[in-house]
């Protein structure tokens, strides 16, 4: 039997912070959805003296995969080592490390290792990896760099906030209305126009439509991953011009006394290159974040609504 073709690559940046700061960053695989461009969805399957399974769910060459990995965490060397243990084709197999090496107080040098190889031994399927890697690696240290940088700074980059309503019905019920949104658009009057795609089941992508107050439209893109009947967690893939980051989750849950509490949840980062072009001469981050909140929060609201009628109508 031929030997599939094995690739060995790697990338790296220097980040103006300090490196247990990067290390920490990198360790805390939950929040990668807000910090990395691919990454959707991450979580931790299991844990141990040093190491963690994880399952992610990113987007590559933008087409959505998901799979686990086993990371092996060693704070003192800062360095977390990964391998896939259920890989997605057309990869067959992937390991690899983040390296940081601290280069003064406040400064350090990141690298990024991968090594893989294809599940055929087509070449266009080595061709396809290797172009998800080159630019996803490139992506997400660059990222990294941004983020780190920006806590050293003080700065707060994210913007996170909750709209919540209690509905007295089945969590099934509301599920399925936010699950379907391909039939949002003669469900919710704020959708014009959907388009949905689902090739691995609880995993979308959705294109839509939606209408402003003023009434104007913007079209947006999200990686869906739907987890039956408890949440959707998200990742706009194509946001608005006013955000560079914006990730949410509909939660479901049970109240106590009964019933259900559902709520929405949004994560965002302004795009501060774009605030006056947006909002006009004169606008300021303080601003931006204050319409964001309003008009995400107004179309959460909305939506919540309505998946609350649907659900009593139908206890």
């Amino acid at each position: 039997m031929p030997t599939r073709p094995h690739r060995e690559v790697e990338h790296d940046i220097t980040v103006a912070a300090p490196a247990q700061a990067v290390f920490r960053l990198i360790a805390d695989v939950e929040n990668w959805p807000q910090i990395f461009g691919p990454t959707v969805h991450a979580e931790r399957v299991a844990e141990g003296d040093g190491w963690e399974r994880i399952r992610l769910w990113a987007t590559a060459n933008g087409t959505a995969k998901t799979w686990e990995s086993r990371r092996e965490l060693d704070p003192a060397a800062l360095r977390v080592g990964f391998r896939q243990e259920r890989s997605q084709p057309p990869v067959g197999g992937m390991s690899g490390s983040w390296e940081i090496e601290a280069i003064a107080a406040d400064r350090c040098w990141v690298r990024l290792h991968h090594a893989y190889h294809a599940a055929t031994g087509d070449p266009a399927d080595l061709a396809w990896i290797d172009k998800a890697v080159d630019t996803n690696s490139q992506a997400e240290l660059r990222a990294l760099a941004m983020h780190a940088e920006a806590v050293t700074a003080g700065a707060e980059p994210l913007l996170t906030f909750d709209d919540t309503v209690d509905i007295d019905g089945r969590a099934e019920d509301v599920y399925d209305f936010l699950n379907e949104a391909g039939r949002w658009p003669e469900r919710l009057p704020h959708v014009a126009r959907v388009a949905l795609e689902e090739a691995t089941p609880g995993l979308q992508i959705l294109e839509m439509d939606t209408r402003t107050a003023d009434g104007a439209q913007h079209t947006t893109t999200s990686v869906r991953v739907c987890r039956p009947h408890s949440r959707i967690v998200y990742k706009q893939i194509r946001p608005p011009a006013l955000m560079s980051l914006h990730t949410g989750s509909w939660l479901i849950g049970e109240r106590p006394g009964g019933g259900l509490s559902v709520t929405s949840r949004h994560t965002v980062r302004i795009e501060e290159a774009n605030i006056t072009a947006v909002l006009g001469d004169g606008a300021d981050l303080a601003a931006a974040r204050r319409f964001v909140r309003e008009a995400l929060g107004a179309n959460s609201r909305a939506t919540l609504g309505h998946a609350k009628a649907y659900a009593e109508g139908r206890a």
